[in-house]
């Protein structure tokens, strides 16, 4: 049956291995420099908070949530979002995601070309996730695969974009945290080393996301090739 077409774990396999990769990577850098106070002795708010007023982003508010890596900033609300540990934490890793949250709003401010892309994706990106499966069943237990791969395709190829533009946005947002963080003396050089480790897993994990989507889009482009011979 299809559940277990065969082409579609050598399609599907290597992205789910740089994904497990990508997060174990991320747990260990985040929980080894969760462990490591920052010299400052700034919490995460607080480091947000200044790179926000220093970049004349006061009306931007920092709140805290639930969960853990949450952590996210709203451009509708024009808010940022910090999970309790990274608003609340005074460590290297806590400082490191807020700024990278505080980049974002940064890039929002300045208009930046892939961030406002981004934004205008998130709603089609949205809908096409929660379209997917509805379309894929339907087309599966109605006999009905063949005729709904194209529209598959088009959904899977909407969802590989927005995945394309996030990966550039995410690290931008990771140049900008570390620009600022040491413009403003908010860590020290001696602690560079860990922020960038903690942001570049963070990253690896949006580079996993990508590959993921390309190889689905891929694995769809090729049954439909198939279909038709």
């Amino acid at each position: 049956m299809f559940y277990f077409d065969p082409l579609y774990l050598w399609f599907a396999l290597p992205g789910l291995l740089i994904g497990i990769w990508a997060q174990i990577k991320l747990s260990h850098a985040y929980g080894k420099y969760s462990q490591v106070p920052v010299d400052s002795g700034l919490s995460g708010a607080e480091a947000a908070r200044e790179i926000l007023d220093q970049s004349g982003l006061t009306n931007v508010p920092v709140e805290e949530i639930p969960g853990r890596l949450s952590d996210h900033y709203d451009p509708m609300k024009r808010a940022l979002f910090l999970s309790s540990d990274n608003f609340n934490g005074r460590t290297v890793a806590a400082v490191g995601v807020a700024a990278h949250e505080s980049g974002h709003a940064l890039q929002h401010q300045a208009a930046y070309g892939l961030f406002n892309v981004r934004m205008a994706l998130v709603p089609v990106t949205q809908f096409a996730s929660m379209a997917y499966m509805g379309i894929f069943f339907v087309g599966l237990f109605l006999g009905m695969l063949k005729i709904v791969l194209p529209i598959i395709i088009v959904i899977f190829a909407v969802m590989t974009l927005f995945q394309l533009v996030t990966l550039p946005v995410e690290y931008d947002a990771s140049r900008r945290a570390k620009e600022q963080l040491f413009r403003l003396g908010l860590v020290h050089e001696s602690e560079r080393a860990g922020v960038s480790k903690v942001l570049d897993a963070a990253a690896l994990t949006y580079v996993a996301a990508l590959v993921s989507s390309m190889l689905t889009l891929l694995y769809y482009i090729t049954l439909a090739r198939g279909s038709r011979r």
